[in-house]
């Protein structure tokens, strides 16, 4: 059995860690698992990426290629679109060599046209990481379109111009004739997934992201401190951020709230950020805030969750969630909301705690709850176990292995 996937990317961005992660795990499972991407960034000989210079530069071209389009739908929405337009070879690339399966992850970004994806010959399994694939060219949607149908009468008041999204959707059902075999990350997507006006009728399974727990553990909590040249005996409340602060979905405004109702009670708690250097004009969280930049390696970042008390995801939607297992790998538990794909990784009061959506003051609350738990011990242990038995590399590609041999035999 012979599997490539189609991503944007290797290492760039939560899907690309997902789909890479994928891809590892089913090469650990002895299949030939190959990956095929517009960036390829980690040096992989099973992942490739355009062979030429040229090829490179267009591939960072495509993508902007599409901002006049952009500009003609007038919108306060700051959300990445994606209307797909241009074509692209992948699926006469896939249509032409011995390739079992077409195994889809994040192509947008202009990565493949909406009719290249509709082109495929060979089966195809989609693994989505957003809504996108069942919306119109939007990433994440707050309307209800995606659930109704794009029309003129259902268009949001702060969407104004051309509607791109009623577009680019309309040419999803023009090219997307037979159904993909669809998976889901999270159970919340899948729900997305079913209840849309474009998938209802397709086959759609759960089967989340993965992580090699060999590598994601627990470290020594002084050691690693005493490495990153954090404070030995601070209580150290940890938030990730790439650059998403100004995302309406990442929830940094409730991030913000929540510490408020926590500063005067909580002295000695240092707030530890990853993701970003120290910003020129940095929000005052109420707490002495350490910038920790980016962590390039995975050592590094489990050196950074093990150090730390607890990691809040103050999102107001997640598809999954990647930061939240690869703390709880790390023996370190998560304050999150209770919504959306954080549902399938923190049990609330279990390994974690999980805030009434979408209350700052409950999200004060859970920090509390955990920075000063009597039972921290058994909160870190069942972190840990959670991601284990559920989200292990070994696991999730023996999922895939039974997919992809369930796909091959309805083909004969």
């Amino acid at each position: 059995m012979k599997v490539v996937h189609l991503n944007n990317a290797d290492k760039s961005g939560g899907a690309a860690i997902a789909a890479y992660r994928i891809h590892t795990s089913l090469l650990e499972r002895q299949l030939n698992s190959r990956m095929w991407v517009n960036f390829a960034e980690s040096g992989d000989w099973t992942v490739k990426g355009p062979s030429s210079k040229f090829r490179k530069a267009f591939a960072k071209v495509r993508r902007h290629l599409i901002g006049p389009a952009l500009g003609i739908m007038q919108t306060d929405d700051k959300i990445l679109h994606s209307p797909n337009i241009f074509s692209s070879s992948w699926s006469n690339q896939i249509n032409k060599s011995d390739v079992d399966i077409a195994h889809l992850h994040w192509v947008g970004a202009e990565m493949a046209s909406i009719k290249d994806i509709g082109g495929f010959k060979k089966p195809v399994v989609w693994t989505l990481h957003d809504m996108w694939a069942f919306c119109g060219a939007e990433h994440v949607s707050w309307d209800n379109r995606w659930q109704d149908g794009y029309t003129r009468k259902n268009r949001p008041s702060n969407l104004k111009g051309f509607d791109l999204n009623r577009w680019t959707w309309n040419r999803k059902i023009k090219y997307w004739k037979q159904p993909f075999h669809i998976v889901a990350v999270s159970n919340w997507l899948a729900e997305c997934a079913q209840n849309s006006a474009l998938m209802k009728n397709w086959p759609i399974k759960v089967i989340p992201n993965c992580l090699d727990t060999n590598k994601w553990r627990p470290a020594d909590k002084v050691y690693a401190r005493e490495l990153l040249g954090l404070p030995k005996d601070d209580q150290i409340i940890a938030f990730g951020t790439y650059g998403a602060n100004s995302e309406f979905h990442k929830g940094f405004d409730l991030l913000v709230e929540a510490l408020g109702y926590l500063k005067d009670h909580n002295q000695n708690s240092l707030l530890a950020i990853f993701g970003q250097t120290t910003p020129e004009k940095s929000t005052n969280f109420g707490f002495d805030t350490r910038f920790m930049g980016h962590f390039n390696d995975e050592i590094s970042l489990c050196l950074f969750y093990s150090a730390v008390d607890l990691l809040v995801v103050p999102s107001r939607m997640e598809s999954f969630g990647q930061t939240a297992t690869e703390s709880m790998a790390c023996g370190t538990p998560v304050v999150a909301f209770g919504a959306t794909g954080l549902l399938d990784i923190v049990d609330h009061k279990i390994n974690g705690y999980l805030a009434k959506p979408f209350e700052s003051e409950d999200l004060a609350k859970g920090i509390d709850y955990i920075l000063n738990s009597s039972n921290y011990n058994e909160l870190s242990k069942n972190s840990r176990e959670k991601v284990v038995r559920k989200f292990d590399s070994e696991v999730v590609a023996e999922q895939y292995e039974q997919l992809y041999n369930d796909v091959l035999k309805c083909q004969h």
